[in-house]
């Protein structure tokens, strides 16, 4: 058991030293090193994309000690808890910002409008969760602006020009390409496991695990198909908002 114990830490640190060593023309992982409530660590490459435009925390707010979260969420389809999402948000006069899929909008347009009108930013995850790493320059713009396109048709509102990649899988080239093109990128700097609707975590261990982490400028990733974020959600708000933080606009650090 002991020599099992030391060769998973010789892992985990291989990832740490070596995972996110990448080339510009190359994918990564983006990932955190959780810090309690102090300011995380970021991948190697993190000020390189900051250069480029990406965004992953409000630095601005971690520096000076002010107390501002950015609420995002990347939603793909819905299964009853995006409506409860927004409707915790509507009570507690908070505002966010939902990364979107092409399938949300062909199926619950109504849901993607009532977004936009209850003051949300409405923004691109791009049309069908691939990984754009792997697809050249014109192919990666042609996806993200096939989603635009659908959401315009559709609501008649203008997108976003705010991205995140799919499951965090970037290169430096492509947020430099996406930056010439007029798109901020958009990373995270706080989240947890709760993506998997099949395996949801308790409520009380999310709400601790969460409010253990939280920190200054914090860029919070939620999936809103998630039934304990629906579930915690409001308690969540009321904590934050407890503990003296207020909710910013991506836009603000756009």
């Amino acid at each position: 058991m002991k020599n099992i114990k030391i060769i998973i830490s010789l892992v985990l640190c291989f990832i740490i030293i070596f995972g996110t060593v990448c080339r510009a023309e190359d994918g990564c992982n983006w990932y955190i090193v959780k810090r309690g409530k102090d300011t995380p660590s970021f991948p190697t490459n993190a000020t390189e994309i900051s250069e480029c435009g990406a965004i992953f925390i409000d630095k601005a707010s971690a520096d000076s000690g002010e107390k501002k979260l950015y609420l995002t969420f990347d939603a793909g389809y819905e299964n009853g808890n995006i409506a409860k999402i927004l409707d915790v948000m509507r009570d507690e006069g908070v505002t966010g910002a939902f990364f979107i899929l092409s399938n949300i909008i062909s199926k619950n347009a109504d849901l993607v409008k009532r977004m936009a009108d209850e003051g949300h930013l409405v923004c691109n995850h791009t049309s069908n969760h691939k990984d754009v790493t792997k697809l050249s320059k014109e192919e990666m713009l042609a996806n993200l602006q096939r989603l635009e396109a659908q959401y315009k048709n559709v609501t008649g509102r203008n997108m976003e020009k705010i991205f995140r990649f799919p499951e965090g899988r970037y290169s430096v080239e492509a947020v430099r390409v996406l930056c010439e093109n007029g798109y901020k990128s958009v990373f995270w700097s706080m989240a947890y496991d709760d993506w998997d609707n099949s395996r949801q975590m308790d409520c009380e261990k999310a709400k601790e695990k969460l409010l253990s982490t939280t920190h200054d400028g914090a860029i919070i990733l939620l999936h809103p198909t998630s039934s304990t974020n629906a579930a915690i959600l409001g308690d969540l708000i009321r904590e934050w908002k407890s503990m003296g933080y207020s909710f910013g606009s991506l836009t603000d650090l756009c």
